[in-house]
């Protein structure tokens, strides 16, 4: 296991900097460059796993908000959890449908909607990645015992209410 004292990429990358700006905080710059190597890496992770599996990644990010919505949710809430105009949901739902991993149901409660349910091609699609993209998220945070772990969860979460705050 790593301590505290072991040196990683990021403590040269500090060195570097140090002299060349003087109001430069380390352990800001440390902070925020450690987040930023580790969410390339994870985002290489996913992106290699979603290759291997052969889904792109607004596929994965499809199957994922509605494996979040207990696999199945109205179109416009599929547009909500992925930030997108509803109209634009239709083409991934018609991909997907090709793809046999959701198909098309009938509301329970508006008869006049259809909602998207996922297949069990499509949950195994969605959990194969998950699966894979889990176990790296966990051999990373096992360098933390899980008290560590929920005060990091809980310090970046400080950090993220901050940044969900508008600005001036």
């Amino acid at each position: 296991m790593a301590s505290v004292t072991d040196r990683d990429r990021t403590d040269r990358h500090v060195e570097r900097w140090l002299p060349v700006l003087a109001d430069l905080d380390p352990d800001v710059e440390g902070a925020v460059t450690r987040m930023s190597f580790l969410t390339r890496h994870l985002r290489a992770v996913k992106d290699r796993t979603l290759a291997d599996l052969d889904l792109q990644a607004h596929e994965f990010d499809t199957l994922h908000a509605l494996a979040g919505r207990r696999g199945r949710a109205a179109p416009s809430a599929l547009a909500g959890d992925l930030d997108m105009a509803p109209a634009s949901i239709t083409a991934r739902v018609d991909a997907l449908l090709r793809r046999g991993f959701v198909h098309r149901v009938p509301s329970t409660v508006d008869r006049r909607r259809v909602d998207v349910e996922l297949t069990e091609a499509g949950r195994a699609a969605w959990r194969g990645a998950m699966d894979v993209i889990g176990r790296e998220e966990h051999r990373l945070l096992a360098a933390l015992d899980p008290d560590e772990r929920r005060l990091l969860s809980d310090l970046l979460r400080r950090v993220m209410l901050v940044a969900e705050r508008p600005t001036d």
